[in-house]
């Protein structure tokens, strides 16, 4: 596995115009949130007479993969994965229609994600790999 310097260098040589930069600081944001609700729709898992939110297993496997990368890594993420979990819960106590918006801002922001490659001349680094998608908001709320 590649260390956390590696990705966040792979990952900046295809982020250096700095209207791609500013179009990454609130998409990137954006889209993990919206993927968090696109998740959270998902009918809920019952075993054992347990309900569990199939955000929870999802975020198992994610965590772990950021604190491999380092423990600074992993409570950032913690944090910002958590905030997005009570976003979503409060849009769902709030009765607002979580799968719909969160179809709408994945979309929209997808969009404003490929001009921004677009003007940066370079293909988004998850066309090399997948986990790039998971690097995305690392750089984003490193980068000064």
């Amino acid at each position: 596995m590649r260390s956390l310097s590696e990705w966040l260098s792979a990952y900046g040589e295809s982020h250096q115009n700095s209207i791609n930069q500013k179009i990454h600081k609130v998409a990137v944001p954006g889209i993990f949130l919206s993927i968090v609700g696109l998740i959270w729709s998902i009918p809920s898992l019952t075993l054992l007479s347990v309900t569990i939110n199939w955000i929870w297993v999802v975020s198992i496997p994610v965590l772990a993969f950021y604190f491999r990368l380092s423990l600074s890594v992993f409570l950032m993420m913690l944090g910002f994965t958590l905030a997005c979990i009570g976003l979503i819960w409060s849009m769902t106590l709030m009765k607002l229609p979580v799968l719909s918006i969160s179809v709408v801002m994945f979309v929209v922001l997808w969009v404003f994600q490929f001009i921004g490659h677009k003007i940066e001349g370079k293909k988004p680094s998850f066309f090399e790999d997948l986990q790039f998608l998971l690097i995305g908001p690392i750089w984003v709320f490193r980068k000064q």
